[in-house]
This record gives structure tokens, C-alpha cells and sequence, in this order.
């Protein structure tokens, strides 16, 4: 606790027990500390007192039910399977990803065992987007966002901007709705929010977009280079490796995009006794917005990259070992340009 922060900050005004419980009536340490809560925002009726609305909504959020990551691998599993998956794996593993209040706005939270405390000494901060979001996004997005990954830094990063930017308030703290996926999310960030492609100056460029349309995402150009694969959360079968892979959308396979390597294997859950008896129904590369994103990139200054050289497409000699059958309908048949 930073003592200078105490009649500074609104929740400080108020007492410690009203969130934390103990009795600030002893003078023991022990014993006033019996019964401490130490992360009273596990329960959102405790931030309810004062931020009902909020709650009502965050409550329904993927960032609090970890919706998504159940929901994802659920086609994999036979009915009775997944309700064992449910009990062994989801609860006691991928739920612990779930962010209460105080995770975002107090405290840093706990990724693999290690935190890094408090974000400003107890104080409630509205958001600190190195502190929150880069603790349990920085594996993946947050390094390819900055460039610490060892790749060049994303414009939007260069130009001063950060995550809440993008992904506003009302995203993170949800809209009521119970969502399965982020998918599912209708008013979730999109490039053509801000970059109107019909207005570009450039008559080469505005061709560009046209003639994509439709076809390739916004990614599939401009991802300046090469981005991590998902690894150790999947029973430590495959190890961190980086890769830039363009293949069909699994989701609508008229598209091509950036593609991202989930590593499951047919025995990944088999220490919870799950064989995944529907394991071929989902591919292990699934489409990624990637977080490394450039004006300028190989694929924009020249087509041959692609319609000739074919350069970061997947292929049927990368494919994953041991990997789902759905893997190899994700391979793009590129083209020559023919006019």
C-alpha cells in the first residue's frame, strides 16, 4: 500500500474490510487478518456495490467466463467427453485465465504462478495496458504489438497508440450478452473502422484493395513478418516456435489470412483420459489478427511474392505431425496473375 494514495483515491476513502473482510477493530496482525479475502474482485458482488451496471454486463464477458476457449475445442469431443473435459481440464486449467475486476485495475495477475504485484501501490487505475493486458496477452500479441518479439514494431504502436484504442471499454467490459466466442462479438475492432480503402489517394492502391476484396484480409498483406505459435498450453506436447503462414480462413475458406498454429495433438488431453473422439473436426490452424502490422510489406511491393514466389503459404510439408485430417483443406491453391 502506498500511504499516499490513502484519501487520494475514491475506494481508499472507503474501509479495508469492506472489501477485504478481517476486523479492523484488533490491534494483532494475525488475528485482524483472520478471514482475509485477498482478491475480493473474484466476486463481482463485491464490486457491484457500486458498479452494478458494470457487473451485470463483465459477468457475460469472455474475458471473465474464458467462453472461448471452452467453446473452441468442444467439436473435437463426443458429448460424455466433454463434460469430462469440463470438470478435469476447463475448470482446473483454462478457467484460471478468466480476469475479475481487480486484475485489470488493481493488481496484476498471476500468469503460470508469476505477477507482478500491484499496478500503482493499491491504486485503482482506469487502465495500464503494459501492466494488464500485456501480462496475459504477452506470449503472443503484446511482443509482436511492441516488437519485443524481435520483429518490426506494429505502425498503430509506432504512432503512440495501445490496446484500449482499439478494443474500447464497452468491448472489454462486455454488452450483457453471453457470447461463445469472439466471433460472435458484432461491434469488435476492424482495420475499415478507421481506413476508408475507397478514399486512398493512390490510384495502385485503391486497385489493390479492390482486387482483394472479399479474397485476402487485411492481414494477409500487411503482417509485417513472422509471429508466435501458441505453446505449452497444450500438455507441453510442442515448444515455442515462430512462423508466417498464409492458408484459407477455416472460418469461410473463400478468404485467405494469416494462419496460427495451435498445436493440439490427438493425445493432448490424454492425461485427463480424453482420446477427442471427433479430434479431425477442427483444423490446428485457425485465423489469427495478428498484431504486427505494416504499411509497407513484401507482399505489398510486390505481387510476384505471392502469385509467383508463393512466400509464407502453407504447405502440405508444414503441416503439423500428427495433426487433424481439416488441416490439409486449409492450403490455398494460389494463382498466377493472368491480366
Amino acid at each position: 500500500m502506498d500511504k499516499d494514495l490513502i484519501g487520494k483515491d475514491v475506494h481508499l476513502k472507503l474501509p479495508c474490510k469492506l472489501c477485504h473482510q478481517g476486523d479492523d477493530s484488533i490491534v494483532s496482525r494475525e488475528r485482524a487478518h483472520k478471514g482475509l479475502v485477498r482478491k475480493p474482485s473474484d466476486n463481482l458482488q463485491k464490486c457491484a456495490m457500486c458498479h452494478k451496471k458494470i457487473t451485470e454486463t463483465y459477468g457475460k464477458s469472455l474475458h471473465y467466463t474464458s467462453a472461448g476457449q471452452r467453446n473452441g475445442v468442444r467439436p473435437r469431443f463426443s458429448t460424455a467427453e466433454f463434460k469430462a473435459f469440463e470438470e478435469k481440464v476447463f475448470e482446473k486449467s483454462c478457467r484460471s485465465c478468466h480476469a475479475s475486476c481487480g486484475d485489470c485495475h488493481v493488481k496484476s495477475p498471476p500468469v503460470s504462478g508469476i505477477g507482478l504485484g500491484l499496478i500503482r501501490g493499491h491504486k485503482f487505475v482506469k487502465k495500464d495496458e503494459g501492466k494488464t493486458c500485456a501480462f496475459c496477452h504477452g506470449g503472443r500479441v503484446y511482443p509482436e504489438f511492441t516488437g519485443e518479439f524481435g520483429g518490426s514494431p506494429d505502425v498503430h504502436y509506432q504512432k503512440g497508440m495501445m490496446c484500449m484504442d482499439c478494443h474500447r471499454k464497452a468491448e472489454m467490459h462486455g454488452d450483457g450478452t453471453a457470447y461463445k466466442s469472439k466471433m460472435e462479438v458484432k461491434d469488435r475492432p476492424s482495420c475499415t473502422n478507421c481506413h476508408k480503402l475507397a478514399k486512398s489517394p493512390k490510384l495502385y492502391a485503391r486497385a489493390a484493395h479492390e482486387g482483394h476484396r472479399d479474397k485476402v484480409t487485411c492481414y494477409g498483406c500487411h503482417s509485417s513478418g513472422q509471429y508466435r505459435d501458441c505453446s505449452d498450453c497444450h500438455g507441453g506436447h510442442s515448444k515455442s516456435s515462430s512462423a508466417f503462414r498464409l492458408g484459407l480462413n477455416p472460418r469461410d475458406r473463400k478468404k485467405l489470412t494469416t494462419l496460427r498454429l495451435i498445436p493440439t495433438v490427438r493425445d493432448t488431453f490424454a492425461p485427463a483420459g480424453l482420446k477427442m473422439e471427433h479430434f479431425d473436426a477442427l483444423p490446428n490452424y485457425w485465423d489469427s489478427p495478428v498484431h504486427n502490422i505494416r504499411k509497407r510489406t513484401d507482399r505489398t511491393r510486390n505481387c510476384d511474392t505471392c502469385h509467383v514466389e508463393k512466400t509464407g503459404f502453407l504447405t502440405k510439408e508444414q503441416l503439423i505431425r500428427d495433426g487433424s485430417t481439416a488441416n490439409s483443406r486449409l492450403i490455398c491453391p494460389i494463382r498466377p496473375i493472368t491480366q
